[in-house]
């Protein structure tokens, strides 16, 4: 009879904790639904005026990203982003990342994702990466939205993507 009930209370236990760490419909939906290839159409700059120049990504200036394609793998959660040569502004860049829908509780959900060099080893320090509010995520439309510091005041980038 004890055997039974420590055999029980493990079953009780597991089922507990893979629950609670596990991704929520939504979150899945969001994983599906950002599956496949997408390009960058537009980086619109929140609470900036005038003309600006920031890197994106430790990577390249944010209008080199405009027109970018991104390539996103729900089996695996790898994805790409490929950036074209543009005069003498852009250079050609393939960079390799792993990505990630983060939940908390009461938050909206979150895109992360994180660079990988050629060996897909995690590029940045700390193991830090990127975190992005999707704001939408339906259909051929993708809007995220960082939230950035611009000369010690809140500003955002807000990028908009369509499926291609």
């Amino acid at each position: 009879m004890m055997k039974r009930i420590h055999i029980l209370s493990g079953l009780v236990l597991a089922i507990c904790l893979f629950t609670s760490c596990a991704t929520s419909k939504e979150a899945r939906n969001y994983k599906k639904n950002l599956n496949g290839n997408w390009q960058l159409q537009t980086v619109v700059s929140e609470g900036i005026t005038g003309k600006i120049k920031a890197q994106l990504f430790n990577e390249a200036d944010f209008n080199c990203f405009v027109g970018s394609t991104w390539n996103f793998n729900q089996l695996n959660n790898l994805g790409s982003y490929t950036i074209n040569k543009n005069a003498n502004e852009c250079v050609s860049i393939k960079r390799e990342f792993r990505w990630s829908i983060y939940e908390a509780t009461g938050e909206p959900k979150l895109f992360q994702f994180k660079r990988l060099d050629e060996k897909l080893k995690e590029m940045d320090e700390n193991g830090s990466g990127f975190r992005f509010t999707i704001i939408r995520l339906e259909g051929a439309n993708m809007q995220l939205r960082s939230e950035i510091n611009f000369e010690g005041k809140p500003a955002a980038f807000v990028y908009n993507f369509v499926r291609i």
